[in-house]
């Protein structure tokens, strides 16, 4: 724990605009310890929680006064693709009571002078083939639980990895039609703070190689 602090205020040190915690929740105790050290020995840069989304009430309670943005994902809306992709039965009541939790804690979205969020939450949700409707029933979710008090980031690089024994129906990338078509349907439920996509994001390139050589 001692040693991770340390880490936190190196990254600082170097000029890092946060720290960026990625699927962090099984860690999440010693995290949060570790971020209240390093803030009594000076962190003042932002602390981002990135996670899937599948968080406990009990594990936001514990970051409460820890992390300024949490960016958690809404995989799923209809509980079949969530059993059937990811084996998370329950997953949007899951997922749904863990972000309103964490809107809850860090309230609206803060900026920082250089434009940065700096404090709030956005959801983010990935555009999966031929779920449009699954994705458009997230959206009405969102802008009619929060409104503007959160960002959202709906995303179309789905990438089909190779060598996985994956469902037909994922062996594809996603229509560009279908990710326009929820576009449309986000500005018409009135989402407008967040991040969307151009073409040309689902692309090997963009996928790291998971070889476990750390570079």
């Amino acid at each position: 724990m001692a040693r991770l602090a340390e880490i936190f205020l190196e990254q600082a040190a170097q000029g890092a605009h946060n720290i960026n915690l990625v699927t962090p929740t099984h860690y999440a105790p010693l995290i949060a310890a570790a971020i209240r050290l390093a803030r009594a020995k000076g962190l003042a840069i932002p602390v981002v929680y990135n996670t899937g989304g599948y968080d406990s009430l009990e594990t936001i309670d514990l970051l409460a006064g820890a992390v300024d943005v949490y960016l958690p994902d809404l995989k799923y809306w209809d509980d079949r693709y969530a059993i059937r992709y990811s084996q998370a039965p329950g997953y949007f009541a899951h997922a749904s009571r863990a972000i309103e939790a964490m809107v809850k804690q860090v309230g609206r979205p803060v900026f920082a002078a250089d434009g940065t969020l700096a404090r709030g939450v956005m959801v983010r949700h990935l555009l999966l083939p031929g779920l449009l409707a699954d994705a458009c029933r997230i959206v009405e979710y969102l802008a009619s639980t929060f409104g503007d008090a959160i960002m959202v980031s709906l995303m179309n690089q789905y990438t089909p990895p190779p060598g996985l024994a994956l469902p037909e129906e994922l062996r594809r990338p996603v229509e560009s039609d279908d990710y326009e078509r929820l576009l449309d349907y986000a500005a018409a439920a009135g989402i407008e703070a967040g991040y969307f996509q151009e073409s040309g994001t689902a692309s090997p390139a963009y996928v790291p190689d998971f070889d476990c050589r750390g570079v």
